[in-house]
């Protein structure tokens, strides 16, 4: 009965181990793709605030056009050097909103792409947190098993890994 006793105390401490080991894994990679959302928020926000400042500009542009657009109409009697001068400014303008237009587009896509890899990090550090619960559940069985010498928490806390196996598998998978 002893030696039983021993093999059974034997398998407990290894899965503990094991169990452990895989927490402090599951606790890494939930902080780096945690972190990685996080970081990912802030470049996100940076593209839209260059996006806002570039539709400002933009916007400037538009109106400044419009004025001198108006201008020319309301002038009579322009000397050809003063409406070709008209034209050149009101052509630069016309690049200008076009350069922004461009530019705005290129920044949305890249704050577009950046939103995605921090929803898709933040859906991986989500589970593998839930990943992390299961496994601290199963600990937290493994020890009371140890204390208590009752084998079918030990066999409750191995069936927890399932659950710790299909939100770690999810985190990189992302089925569910």
């Amino acid at each position: 009965m002893s030696e039983l006793k021993e093999k059974w105390q034997g398998w407990l401490a290894l899965s503990t181990a094991i169990m452990a080991v895989l927490a402090a894994l599951t606790t890494l990679y939930m902080g780096k793709y945690s972190s990685r959302a996080i970081m990912s928020q802030g470049q996100e926000s940076d593209q839209w605030a260059y996006y806002q400042a570039k539709s400002i500009k933009e916007n400037a542009f538009e109106t400044n056009k419009k004025m001198l657009e108006l201008q020319l109409m309301t002038q009579k009697g322009l000397s050809t050097e003063v409406i070709a001068e008209f034209q050149k400014t009101l052509n630069k303008y016309a690049d200008d909103i076009k350069r922004y237009d461009v530019e705005k587009k290129e920044i949305k896509d890249k704050a577009e792409a950046i939103a995605k890899i921090k929803l898709k990090a933040q859906e991986m550090g989500g589970n593998f947190a839930y990943a992390l619960i299961f496994l601290q559940i199963a600990l937290m069985l493994s020890s009371i098993a140890s204390l208590t010498k009752r084998h079918y928490l030990w066999y409750i806390a191995l069936v927890c890994n399932a659950g710790w196996l299909f939100f770690f598998m999810d985190a990189w998978l992302l089925f569910y």
